[in-house]
Order: structure tokens, then sequence, then C-alpha cells
């Protein structure tokens, strides 16, 4: 195999710019067809982003002979099924976070790829940004000494009955179709970094339920974990606070200082030690995916390792069972 040929199985909004024209963008790749269910939808998709096929069945999409790996962006509900279909089908996998419903079903994934031998990779797209590798190194070179511990606070408003109302917000809300709420649709990318920060997990926990009732899903989660490095890890997720109090912090503790930063604004890391504050600053992406993307093509032509793999995605999804109690 000299390139990957492209299927993408979901059209919604984190392909339009996050992910879908990256495909195009990086070495020996290319996005050869779409699929969504909406069959005027998908055609409108493709017609936009230059795509040469497209189809309104998943099936039609994994069984055809030009398509040689199968992205996932549908909502996670969906995530499993499509997977392993296209794993039985002879076809590397890269899937949207959250990677399933829940442990449980990631966990399948993962198994089923490995008794067929199949590529899997998860889209945890912040290990391949300038940012968090910076931080990653900083770490290992132990600019702020042992590390002791790492704090993350993330906070939004609420959403309004307008926002309820429109269904790609409100499918984030339902735990049927999204595995919980909305920090099922954030947390993957701070949980799989810390893991990725710090290693194997000795033991977690947590608590989560619906503070507001505005819906079904959880919309205040805390949670602990303890590395076997002995680093300590505890998050606080609100998404009931008032608009002034919005807040995306990261913060890990050292024995000569700390490094700060945000998770979803890809703009600086404050390393704060001996009194002064550094800042390194970098300039935003186009398409905050692509340099995952890049990693995970030159995985699936066995060029390097798997940068995100499927069981790292299933430890991801057995955390936020743990911090949810499901």
């Amino acid at each position: 195999m000299k390139s990957i040929c492209w299927g993408m199985i979901g059209c919604g909004d984190v392909t339009e710019v996050k992910s879908g024209p990256a495909f195009n963008k990086v070495n020996n790749s290319s996005l050869v067809a779409v699929m969504r269910r909406d069959a005027a939808m998908a055609k409108d998709y493709a017609e936009r982003h230059n795509v040469p096929k497209w189809y309104n069945d998943a099936d039609d999409l994994i069984n055809d002979n030009e398509v040689n790996a199968v992205y996932i962006a549908t909502p996670p509900a969906f995530h499993e099924e499509y997977a392993i279909a296209a794993i039985n089908a002879g076809k590397s996998v890269y899937i949207e976070k959250p990677m399933a419903l829940n442990f449980a079903s990631a966990n399948m994934i993962a198994k089923v790829a490995k008794e067929k031998n199949i590529k899997v990779s998860v889209a945890h797209y912040r290990r391949g940004q300038p940012l968090f590798n910076k931080v990653k190194q900083l770490l290992a070179d132990k600019i702020i000494g042992d590390i002791r511990f790492a704090h993350l606070e993330f906070y939004k408003k609420p959403l309004n009955s307008d926002a309820l109302d429109i269904p790609k917000v409100a499918w984030r809300v339902n735990p049927a179709i999204a595995g919980g709420g909305l920090f099922h649709d954030i947390a993957p990318h701070q949980l799989d970094l810390m893991y990725w920060f710090f290693g194997e997990i000795e033991k977690a926990s947590g608590y989560a339920f619906s503070q507001s009732e505005l819906y079904d899903a959880d919309d205040i989660v805390s949670g602990n974990i303890l590395f076997k490095s002995g680093v300590i890890f505890n998050g606080l997720w609100c998404f009931n606070v008032a608009e002034e109090n919005v807040k995306d912090h990261c913060e890990i503790q050292g024995s000569e200082g700390k490094i700060c930063f945000p998770v979803f604004e890809h703009k600086k890391i404050e390393v704060i030690k001996n009194g002064k504050t550094e800042n390194i600053l970098f300039d935003p992406l186009e398409h905050v995916q692509q340099p995952l993307i890049q990693k995970v093509v030159d995985y699936f032509l066995d060029k390097a390792p798997n940068p995100s793999s499927a069981e790292d995605g299933a430890v991801v999804m057995r955390l936020m069972d743990q911090f949810t109690g499901k």
C-alpha cells in the first residue's frame, strides 16, 4: 500500500474544518468517499469539498474497493457498529472521540481489531499539536522538577432552550446518542492528555449528576486519578456557570515550579518558576486534526508507530465511566 484512500462516515460540523480537508493535505493521503444517511447532504458535502464519491449507506462506503481506510465521524452511538464493520472488511479505522458510548463498547472495538490484526487509531488529536507536544517535552526535561499533581478546571455556561432546539447541539446531551453530556464531548481530549503525560493509572473515581436538570445528561463532573508514577490528577467540569466564570485551565505543579495552559485555546503555555513567568506562544492551526492525521497515515502505511491506539482510547473511556459512575 503506497497511500491511504479514505472513506468518511459522517459529514457533521467536526469534519468541515477540523478534520475533513486535512485528509487531502497530508502526505500519501486522499479523501475519496463520504457517507451521510441524508443523501442530499452527503452529495452537498462531496461537491463542496471536491470528494469524488458519496453514499447514503455506510456498508456501501465500507465495501468500496477504492477505500482502504475508514474515518468514523458520527455520534458515538454508532462508532462500535461502523468500526467493527470496517474492521471485518479489512479496512484500517480512525475513530472520532469519544471512542464509543462507554468502556465496554470501546474495549470491544479494540478486542476485535486485535483479533483481526487491523489498525485502529482514535482522534485524540491534541497528541499531534505543537502546544501539547511542548508540554510533554517540558515534563520530560523536568523543567519544573518532579511532578506532584495536575489540576484541571473547565467551566461553561448552560445551554439555553434555543440551543437545545438545534439537533446538532441537542444530541450532545442525549446519553443514548453521546454516551453522556458535554463532559463526554469535551473530557476525552483532556483525560487523554493526562494519560499521555503521566502514564499508567493506579485507580480513579469521581462524581457526576445534573444540577440544573435542563437535560438528562450530567452537567457537573468531578474526577480524581492516581497514576502509578505517584502523580495525582483532579478535575472539575461544570456546564452550568455564569458567563463571566467560563474557564479553561490546566495546571501541572512540580517540585520547582508549574506549567499552565488551556486545552481548547491553542495560544500559550506559561512556565512559572523562581518567581518568573515565561510565555511560550503558538500560532493557531487551520485544521486542528492535521498533525495527528499525518501520524495516523504514517502508521497505517507502516512508517511510524500508532500515535493514539484503540487500547489508549479504551483507557480514556474507562476513566469517564469511573468518573460518572456509569
